[in-house]
């Protein structure tokens, strides 16, 4: 599974799930976030140091999108902005695994795919984030425009 999550509102904004962790993946999650989020030229794109983050193809698509990367010191998924800030990535990992994966046998595919979309629908509208004032991340993004409105 790959994620691209909105360091803004915590919101997971493009994922992808496949049986393997290839670049062609990472893109998949790359993609649906651009093209749900439309973001403006020059958006900082963080990730770790995974061979997919910094193979030709995710560049090129990064290019295309006009972003700038940006990436976590070598072994250090906690690091500190500007030069790497992983750590939202790793807790919602963490998140799905201890709220929803280690809970459930899943007989086929299917059923886990269906199961991690239930959680993606959870994460980003009901679960509480304490970055965020303990609101949801659609809840903290809705009140941030409504309030600049």
């Amino acid at each position: 599974m790959a994620v691209v999550i909105d360091l803004f509102s915590r919101q997971v904004v493009g994922w992808a799930v496949a049986d393997h962790m290839r670049t062609s993946i990472c893109v998949s999650a790359l993609q649906m976030a651009f093209w749900r989020s439309l973001p403006k030229p020059g958006l900082l794109h963080h990730s770790d140091r995974g061979s997919q983050y910094t193979s030709h193809e995710y560049r090129r698509h990064l290019s295309i999108m006009k972003m700038e990367q940006s990436m976590s010191r070598k072994g250090d998924c906690w690091g500190s902005l500007p030069l790497g800030y992983n750590s939202p990535t790793e807790r919602f990992f963490r998140s799905l695994k201890h709220e929803q994966l280690n809970y459930e046998e899943f007989r086929t595919k299917t059923s886990a795919n269906l199961s991690i979309i239930d959680y993606l629908a959870f994460y980003n509208g009901r679960r509480s984030n304490s970055k965020l004032g303990y609101q949801s991340p659609l809840q903290y993004e809705r009140d941030f425009y409504r309030k600049a409105l």
